[in-house]
């Protein structure tokens, strides 16, 4: 990797527009997601390069193995090499070729700090992917993905110190006090949307995921949350990434809307999907419409698949908690 981070052109000697980026680490995300490389290629080099994340983290959020990310890996800093690839800060006119691939990295940082919050570092990559974000749209003001991905990580990032408890344990979302939510994030969040909307153009997955994170930022209570709105967003979303963890999202929010055995019936669809078997949501949602549906033993059953896939010990505690509630 040291090979790959010394190709990466970004010292101010070799910078075509000096003072442009106004930041290290936007210089070198830039330079790495180079369109001569494949998108996802690009970017799981880059979380690497830039990032620091390991091997195992990325595969995770490629919901694909460890030993398949590696080959990965290897075949984008193989053809680097090959292809004679300089991975140089690119002029200001050709950024939109390697936006994508900058907002896709920032994305999955923040979700790395956001979801792994009690690992070493973890959070301090949210507060990075966060700060990141903000550079980004000041550098391309015209562009409403970028506004719609900070939104995204502002009304995500506000609910960040209520999601756990002081012993450090997960608080679900119904759960949390929502008055220790960081307003002045909700905000800003709110007003990034206004900003990615202000465009005019249909909305991109950012924005989108931004839309319904903002149902969930302006609801005063869970049960107030506009759930229906929810579900035409993850509707909308799916049509555009043909994600499983979109679909599993879709799921969810319907039982919220319309009740636990429709969100099972939904989840169902979801189960079978080999990227989500090794994935802890997946099981978790379904005990939790068990639990909400009163079939106690089935719940049971379904938090015990999760815990054998849970990630870290503040999930694995919540998850432990929701099983002693419903055995007493």
């Amino acid at each position: 990797m040291a090979d790959i981070e010394r190709s990466a052109d970004t010292g101010g000697d070799v910078d075509p527009s000096p003072g442009f980026y106004r930041d290290d680490q936007l210089r070198l995300l830039f330079a790495c997601c180079h369109p001569a490389l494949p998108l996802e290629g690009r970017v799981a080099l880059t979380l690497k390069t830039v990032a620091g994340l390991s091997t195992r983290q990325i595969a995770a959020a490629f919901l694909v193995s460890e030993a398949t990310m590696g080959q990965r890996l290897l075949r984008t800093r193989n053809k680097i090499a090959h292809a004679g690839i300089r991975l140089k800060v690119p002029q200001s006119h050709r950024l939109a070729e390697r936006t994508a691939g900058v907002l896709a990295v920032v994305y999955l940082v923040f979700n790395e700090g956001y979801t792994a919050a009690e690992k070493r570092d973890s959070g301090g990559l949210a507060d990075e992917a966060v700060r990141l974000a903000n550079l980004v749209a000041r550098l391309l003001p015209e562009d409403d993905e970028t506004h719609g991905l900070r939104a995204l990580l502002l009304l995500q990032h506000a609910r960040s110190s209520a999601r756990t408890n002081a012993m450090g344990d997960l608080v679900s979302m119904e759960e949390q006090d929502r008055a220790h939510w960081d307003q002045a994030m909700v905000t800003a969040g709110l007003a990034a949307l206004a900003a990615a909307r202000a465009s005019g153009r249909p909305p991109g997955p950012y924005r989108l995921q931004a839309e319904i994170a903002a149902l969930n930022a302006t609801a005063a209570t869970a049960a107030e949350t506009n759930w229906a709105g929810a579900v035409a967003g993850y509707e909308a979303l799916f049509t555009m990434q043909q994600s499983p963890v979109v679909a599993l999202n879709r799921a969810v929010a319907l039982g919220f809307r319309d009740g636990p055995q429709a969100g099972l019936d939904a989840l169902g669809k979801v189960d079978s999907d080999p990227r989500l078997a090794s994935y802890w949501l997946r099981p978790a949602a379904r005990a939790d419409f068990l639990r909400r549906a009163g079939r106690t033993q089935e719940a049971a059953a379904a938090y015990g698949e999760a815990l054998a896939l849970v990630r870290t010990d503040s999930d694995r505690r919540f998850l432990e908690r929701r099983m002693r509630e419903i055995l007493g």
